[in-house]
Order: C-alpha cells, then structure tokens, then sequence
C-alpha cells in the first residue's frame, strides 16, 4: 500500500516459488488500450443482433448480461439460443491484427522465466494462435488451454480451472497467473496460486485475492524475482 492507502504495482515482486507461468490473452499479453477489443465487441453485438433480432442496444445489453452472468457471452448464446460455437468463432477469424504491436520487451521477460509457460484463455484455438504469431510470442509458450478444451465452460468458472489443473498437472502453489479481469482471479487464489492483475485499472484494485497490481506486463516480469536455473 502506499502511503496515502491507495494500492499499488508492485516494485519488486518475489516469485522465486513459481515454475509454471500462466497467462490470459486478450488484452493481457497486449495492452486494452490498443482497442482491439472494441473491434471483436462490435462484432459480438451484430450476432447477437442477428441471431435475437433485437435492435444494437437491447442486444449490446443482452451481451453485456451473458457476460456478466456466465463469464462469456458465447457461453449464454449456446444456453438460450443454441448458437454453434465454430459459427460463433469465425466472427473474429479475419479481423486484422494490425493494431496489435510487437513488443521486444514483453518478449524478452517471457523468455528469462523458468519453468512452463502456458496460455489460458476463453477464446477459441484459432483465435489464440492469430494473436500469437502476430505478436512473435507463440514459440514461447508450452500450450494454450483454450474455450474448446474446457468444453465451452469458461473462466471464473471453477470448473474450468479444475480441467485445467488436471489436464496440465499444474501445481497451484508453484503457478502464477496473470489476468486483465479481477474476477478471473478469485478461483486462482483459492486454489493457491500466485494472482498478478495486468492493465491500466489494475492499481485500483482492492480485491483480497489479488496479490500483484501492475499496469504493464514487461517492466512487471523484468523486475520479478526468479527461481535460479537449476
């Protein structure tokens, strides 16, 4: 904390506990301030349009609402509409990345961490893979658990978490996770692991289960504390 109460990022983190690194990717590994997201929001909006028939602020509220209550708004379209997840996918599929910039920075601190690094993300494997490539990180990672590998239950379910840990054989206690959304942190806490809040809003966080507060990803993973080589 600092002085005046408020939280703050952390200036020396020590994660010399952790070996396995897990990360979100949507505006996580790239900053929410590229507006990439308004750009896959905007498309969202015209299914849900399409497939309810509602006018664009009805159905941008109805998003909003599926978001809320299950985590993705994917997950209430398949509930209350039956949508196909794959129809639902190819939305995104051709949206260019060109907003999104590779980071030499971001680069470089993935690449010091010991241990597995890992993808875990509510979006589809084709997705994952685009962002990625675009930003020259896929070679740095081990595995994307993705949408389709949690059989469409999403983060923060606590279901999804548990598949993950089972189907990584991930050891909660030496694994950080690092997220732009608060509530995705609350069942990685539970289960132990280390939870590290990334982007701009992250600062003023009060949430008990978030244990690391940075605005930037890099400069974070640079000033950590880590495990030495074996």
């Amino acid at each position: 904390m600092s002085a005046g109460g408020e939280p703050r990022a952390d200036l020396r983190p020590d994660l010399r506990h952790v070996d396995t690194w897990l990360f979100d990717l949507d505006n996580t590994l790239y900053p929410a301030e590229s507006g990439f997201m308004r750009s896959i929001e905007g498309r969202m909006t015209e299914f849900v349009m399409r497939v309810t028939g509602l006018q664009r602020e009805p159905a941008y509220k109805l998003q909003k609402h599926y978001l809320a209550e299950h985590g993705l708004t994917l997950r209430g379209l398949m509930i209350d509409h039956g949508v196909d997840p794959d129809e639902y996918h190819t939305l995104f599929h051709d949206l260019s990345l060109d907003v999104l910039a590779h980071d030499a920075g971001l680069l470089a601190a993935l690449e010091r961490l010991p241990g597995r690094r890992l993808i875990f993300t509510n979006a589809d494997e084709k997705h994952a893979k685009r962002v990625l490539d675009h930003l020259g990180l896929a070679g740095l990672f081990d595995d994307v658990f993705h949408i389709a590998t949690i059989d469409y239950v999403p983060k923060p379910s606590r279901e999804s978490f548990a598949r993950l840990v089972t189907g990584q054989a991930i050891d909660p206690q030496s694994t950080a996770f690092f997220e732009d959304s608060e509530r995705n942190l609350a069942p990685a806490a539970e289960l132990g692991m280390t939870t590290v809040l990334v982007g701009a809003h992250a600062a003023q966080s009060t949430a008990t289960f978030v244990q690391h507060r940075t605005d930037k990803l890099a400069p974070f993973l640079d000033a950590a504390l880590l495990k030495e080589a074996a």
